[in-house]
C-alpha cells in the first residue's frame, strides 16, 4: 500500500487527517507532518524520515503539501532525491484530494498513479455557489455526457437493456455526505444518485441541499418510495448507474418489496436516538430494525507482520439478542475457507473463539454468517 505523508505549516495537517478519518475511517500508513512556529526545516525533514520508515512500504510514498515552495513542499523536494522513479509530491492538498487519495489507493500500487488521480479531484473540489458565478470554461468541461435520456422519451422505449444498475445501495441516515459523495462515487462509478425517502420528497430545503451536494459529473435526485418502484420497472432507464440512499431498513425494505431489484445493501450510519442500542459508533438499532428472517455476513481479517507466532482471543458482542428475551440468533464461524464453529448465541458478550494462532507474517480471515430466526422456546 502506498504511504502518505500531509505535511503542512502549521496543524493543517492533524486537523485534515482527522477530517478525512470522520468520512473515509481510520487509515494505516498514513502521518501527518507539521512546521510549528518554533521549529526549522530540519526538524520537517526528521518528522518526514520517521514517517518513511514507518510505513509498509517505503519504496511507494506520496506526499501531499499545502503548499508550492513553501517549507514542507521544499523538504519533501530534497527528500525525494533518488526516489523519483517510486515517490511523488502534490501541493494544494485540500479534503477532496485526500479522501481520493484513500479511495484511490485500493485499486492503484504506485504513488506515480495516485499523484495523477487526485490532481483531478482537488481541482474538481473547488466550487463556487450561486453556480452562475462560476468561470465559463469550467462549466464546459463539466458538462460531459451521462448516457442518461435527454427529453421526453415515449413511454415503452427500451434505452439499453432496459435495466437500472444498481452500482450500490446504501442505508444511511445522513443521506449524501462526504464519505458518499466522495469516497462511494469514486469506487463504485455511478451517473445518478438517488435518495430514496417519502420524508425527504417532500421537503424542498433537503431537497434542494441534496442536490447541491451531488460531485461533479453525477446527478442527484430525490424521490419518494413509490416513484422508485415506478423507474425501477421503466425501460427508459437501462443507461442509468444507480447508487441509492435510503434513511431507514424500512424505506429500503418496502422498495425492494415492490420490485426493486437490489441485490445487496450496505449499511452505513444509522442515528442514535431515544430507545435505540449503539451497535457502534455510527450504528443504532431497535426491535423496528431487525425482523426475523434477517441474514447477514461479517468479515475480517487478523494480520502478522512480526516473525513470531501469535496467540489471541476473539470476542464477539452479540448486539442482536439484547432486543429480545428469545435467544434467536444464530451464526457460523470459518477461517480461511474452513468453519471451526457453530452456535446459538445466548450471550450479550463472551469469547467467540479462544486459543487462536496465527504463524508469522500471515493472516487469518475470518467470517461470521448470522441470521436472526422467530422462536417461541428460549435457547440456552
Amino acid at each position: 500500500m502506498v504511504g502518505i505523508i500531509l505535511a503542512t505549516h502549521g496543524n493543517f495537517a492533524t486537523g485534515i487527517q482527522q477530517s478525512a478519518s470522520m468520512i473515509f475511517g481510520e487509515q494505516p500508513n498514513v502521518a501527518a507532518v507539521t512546521l510549528q512556529p518554533n521549529e526549522g526545516p530540519d526538524d520537517v525533514r526528521k518528522k518526514m524520515e520517521e514517517a518513511v520508515a514507518s510505513f509498509e512500504d517505503p519504496e511507494q510514498v506520496l506526499i501531499l503539501v499545502d503548499l508550492w515552495g513553501g517549507t514542507p513542499f521544499n523538504q519533501a523536494n530534497g527528500l525525494i532525491a533518488g526516489h523519483e522513479d517510486t515517490w511523488a509530491i502534490v501541493a494544494g492538498l485540500n479534503l477532496p484530494m485526500l479522501i481520493d487519495a484513500y479511495a484511490s489507493r485500493m485499486m492503484m500500487d504506485t504513488a506515480h498513479e495516485l499523484a495523477v488521480q487526485i490532481s483531478g479531484s482537488a481541482k474538481e473540489g473547488v466550487k463556487i455557489y450561486p453556480e452562475s458565478l462560476e468561470p465559463k470554461e469550467e462549466k464546459k468541461v463539466a458538462a460531459t455526457s451521462d448516457g442518461q435520456p435527454r427529453g421526453a422519451l415515449p413511454e415503452g422505449t427500451v434505452v439499453g437493456d432496459g435495466k437500472i444498475k444498481y452500482v450500490l445501495a446504501r442505508i444511511d441516515s445522513r443521506l449524501l455526505h462526504g464519505q458518499v459523495a466522495t469516497a462511494w462515487t469514486k469506487t463504485t462509478g455511478p451517473n445518478r444518485i438517488i435518495v430514496v425517502s417519502d420524508g425527504v420528497a417532500h421537503d424542498d430545503l433537503r431537497k434542494s441541499m441534496i442536490r447541491e451536494a451531488a460531485p461533479p459529473g453525477v446527478k442527484a435526485n430525490v424521490v419518494p418510495i413509490s416513484k422508485m418502484i415506478q423507474v425501477a420497472k421503466d425501460t427508459r432507464f437501462g443507461n442509468t448507474k444507480a447508487l441509492l440512499l435510503f434513511e431507514t431498513p424500512q424505506d429500503a425494505l418496502a422498495a425492494i418489496k415492490g420490485g426493486v431489484d437490489i441485490k445487496e445493501l450496505n449499511i452505513g450510519s444509522m442515528a442514535h436516538s431515544v430507545g435505540k442500542v449503539a451497535v457502534s459508533k455510527v450504528l443504532s438499532l431497535d426491535e423496528k430494525d431487525i425482523e426475523p428472517g434477517w441474514s447477514g455476513k461479517q468479515v475480517f481479517k487478523i494480520k502478522n507482520n512480526s516473525n513470531d507466532t501469535v496467540r489471541y482471543t476473539l470476542n464477539w458482542k452479540n448486539v442482536v439478542n439484547t432486543f429480545t428475551e428469545k435467544n434467536n440468533l444464530d451464526y457460523t464461524l470459518t477461517r480461511n475457507n474452513q468453519k471451526i464453529g457453530f452456535s446459538k448465541a445466548p450471550y450479550i458478550e463472551s469469547p467467540l473463539i479462544e486459543n487462536e494462532v496465527i504463524a508469522p507474517n500471515s493472516e487469518n480471515i475470518y467470517v461470521i454468517n448470522y441470521e436472526f430466526k422467530e422462536t417461541n422456546q428460549d435457547q440456552n
